[in-house]
């Protein structure tokens, strides 16, 4: 049970239930509607004007339109006996005219031809169609205003906002088939009812150096505006709040880390790092340098390192990374790396291994002196296995121990965990890192990795309790890659020539992936199963093809893994377990199948596992979409662009900060329900400036609305970080 020390956050983090009853809760939660706060943030799209006609000549067929209109005409088509007619209703702004149509029985239609008589305004809410070369409306649904332009009648839908506006104007909210916008203005007005007059959870200070108006008046001012300008003031101080609030976690975070004592890790003069930078086939970018240094001088400190690494596919962050971990091997610590999934935690350690030859001896006989033991742990690792890892953990031989959630278990020990890296963050939440961290007897510095471009204001938000380091240089040696869009509706012909393009590109030597976005067949389209038994039997006949997907036994991915590493295989067909942590330098090509089913940022991640080797890549993006509007932009977007942060950009203007946060994939409430972190940068710029001022004049956190902001936003992201799975 949460305690909250404000009356605002106390009344706001009250279950919806409460307010507006358990039927309407219910209705709500598709809203994803919990509280009071979720429904009083629950904002119109728009506000539409009582007294000012809509005008009609910019609607376009598809549209989801409120319009406000007169009534021109009215017409019974039809009926008789009980039978069906059909109720034609002319819209006019003054200038064109609008068709409406209400198809029901007798005394229906009877109903609506007394309410929409010549002469009387209304909104009507309804998608666009076309008949008969004329735009119309179906059955929209629909209120009727009088002259001031309040809402009229005593039927259920109309009296719901009559008291929502002061000024004629009528919020249109996002709605549902059994809550339209009517029925959520009610909803909302009954809980700025259900408000007590809360004093405001932000301390004075914060309001002048913000601007900003309190928070009850801004919840009147978004839904019962005396103009739009309240209505936007309004808007500003409730995205303040989830800016501030967020910004306030991170600041007091960062706070908490500092307080804590590192035990300095000094990497050796002649140790293991030493070695392994000696034995390195290649050398370092003066990006992978720089970073490196800022790494070991953090490991130094007894200040535990917090520090977030971010770079392009392929940039070499897995030798950065390494590097450092030898560091703190060499200095007496352990190191643990905690990978989201098991063939990307079997791939660090395959990769790992490799750049360390019999560095990774340990125990084995002829190993050099400073070798260390390298372990695997995983929730598929057999018994006896498993046994000896946590043995070797334990006792302190393993000096890098790699895992998926398996290391957060209680008989996971270690001697002297010195520095956890963690692959892929937005996979695990902060309290995960806390469960490895407890496992420490000083508190470990941390490391983690992403292989996703993040634009600034993401990393604001997301990563706010990290430092930001950024590997933008490719290696040297990474080649080219080359994308193209086939239109497979179009341009069937040209599938059939990415097939032998394939047989090409084999022909030469080298390898090729093909992803596809499902593992089964389905109505959507062809799974990796039956894709990979066609290509086998007629496309690709003559060729190795392998397949490869998450359900397949963990043995059976990693023997395919290895064959086609090992040019064993010609072509893999394979779902987007391929996606991080596979590197196969000899595969220069890669078709995409149904690529619409993919986001910008993971096309961009896919494509990355190509041209590693000496030979440049291409790749083919296949779709039988492309006459949406959307997915052409999307595609054309990757092929015209290697730049993954230009990308990141536009993917997070597409799909917006649900996907990028986590909500969409959890099915939990985001702490951030209004707030865009590329629109509103400016906001978060600003909250994080308060925020640091925060920590400073109450770094003990005894400011109630303080405390209570943390604990909700904490109590939220818990729920979309998470992911067991």
């Amino acid at each position: 049970m949460v305690t909250w020390w404000t009356q605002s956050f106390r009344e706001l983090n009250a279950p919806v239930a409460d307010v507006l009853g358990a039927r309407t809760a219910k209705d709500l939660e598709k809203l994803r509607i919990h509280t009071v706060g979720d429904l009083l943030r629950h904002l119109p799209r728009r506000y539409l004007s009582g007294t000012e006609l809509t005008d009609l000549a910019t609607l376009s067929e598809g549209e989801h339109v409120a319009v406000m209109a007169k009534v021109s005409r009215t017409s019974v088509v039809g009926g008789g006996r009980n039978r069906p007619s059909r109720l034609e209703v002319t819209l006019t702004d003054g200038q064109g005219y609008l068709a409406v149509t209400f198809f029901g029985r007798e005394h229906l239609v009877e109903y609506w031809q007394r309410e929409l008589g010549k002469g009387v305004r209304g909104i009507f809410v309804g998608k666009v169609g076309r008949f008969r070369e004329n735009l119309q409306l179906t059955h929209p649904e629909f209120v009727m205003l009088d002259a001031a332009g309040s809402i009229v009648g005593s039927s259920e839908k109309k009296q719901l906002i009559a008291t929502m506006s002061r000024s004629g104007l009528v919020g249109m909210y996002p709605a549902t088939a059994k809550l339209p916008t009517w029925k959520v203005a009610e909803c909302c007005r009954l809980a700025l009812a259900s408000l007590a007059g809360a004093d405001d959870p932000w301390p004075d200070w914060v309001l002048d150096a913000a601007d900003v108006m309190p928070q009850t008046d801004a919840f009147a001012a978004v839904h019962q505006p005396r103009s739009l300008v309240e209505a936007e003031a309004g808007t500003q101080r409730l995205l303040f709040d989830e800016a501030l609030a967020t910004q306030l976690t991170m600041a007091y975070r960062r706070a908490d880390a500092s307080t804590h004592t590192a035990i300095p890790r000094r990497a050796a003069s002649d140790g293991l790092l030493a070695a392994l930078d000696a034995r390195l086939p290649f050398g370092l970018t003066a990006g992978q340098l720089e970073v490196s240094d800022t790494l070991f001088a953090e490991l130094n400190r007894s200040r535990p390192m917090q520090r977030l690494l971010q770079g392009e596919v392929g940039a070499g962050k897995t030798v950065v990374a390494l590097r450092a971990m030898l560091a703190v091997v060499d200095a007496g610590g352990q190191c643990a790396l905690l990978a989201p999934t098991e063939v990307l935690a079997q791939q660090h350690y395959a990769t790992i291994r490799r750049l360390m030859g019999d560095l990774a001896g340990g125990r084995l006989l002829g190993s050099p002196d400073v070798a260390t033991d390298v372990v695997l742990l995983t929730g598929s690792t057999p018994a006896a296995a498993k046994r000896e890892a946590l043995l070797r953990a334990a006792s302190g031989e393993g000096g890098i121990v790699i895992g998926t959630h398996a290391l957060l278990h209680d008989k996971v020990q270690f001697a002297d965990l010195g520095f956890i890296v963690i692959d892929e963050q937005h996979r695990f939440g902060v309290e995960q890192r806390g469960v490895l961290s407890d496992k420490a007897s000083a508190r470990p510095h941390v490391l983690v990795l992403t292989a996703t471009p993040i634009p600034r204001s993401v990393a604001m938000t997301i990563f706010g309790d990290l430092d930001v380091s950024t590997l933008a240089e490719l290696p040297a040696g990474r080649q080219a890659i080359d994308t193209v869009v086939v239109d497979a509706k179009r341009r069937p012909g040209w599938v059939e020539r990415a097939w032998r393009r394939v047989v090409e590109e084999v022909g030469q030597g080298r390898q090729v992936f093909v992803v596809v976005p499902r593992i089964k067949s389905s109505d959507e389209g062809i799974g990796v199963v039956d894709l990979a038994a066609e290509l086998s039997a007629i496309q690709l006949a003559g060729l190795q093809v392998g397949m490869l997907h998450g359900q397949l036994p963990t043995d059976a991915k990693e023997s395919t893994m290895a064959a086609f590493a090992a040019g064993e295989l010609d072509v893999l067909v394979a779902t987007t377990v391929i996606e991080v942590g596979v590197d196969v330098p000899n595969a220069t090509m890669m078709v995409i199948w149904d690529a619409e089913r993919f986001g910008i940022s993971q096309l961009h991640q896919l494509r990355g596992r190509i041209g590693r080797g000496s030979h440049p890549g291409v790749c083919l993006l296949i779709s039988s979409a492309l006459d949406e509007q959307v997915v052409n932009d999307r595609l054309h977007a990757v092929s015209a662009t290697n730049d993954g942060f230009a990308l990141a950009e536009l993917d997070l203007v597409q799909r917006r900060e649900g996907d990028v946060l986590g909500a969409d994939q959890s099915g939990g409430r985001s702490s951030l329900r209004l707030l865009s972190v590329l629109e509103h940068a400016d906001i978060i710029t600003l909250a994080k400036s308060i925020a640091t001022q925060a920590v400073e004049r109450d770094p003990d956190r005894t400011t109630p609305g303080f405390e209570d902001a943390v604990t909700a936003t904490e109590q939220l992201a818990s729920g979309d970080w998470l992911e067991l799975s």
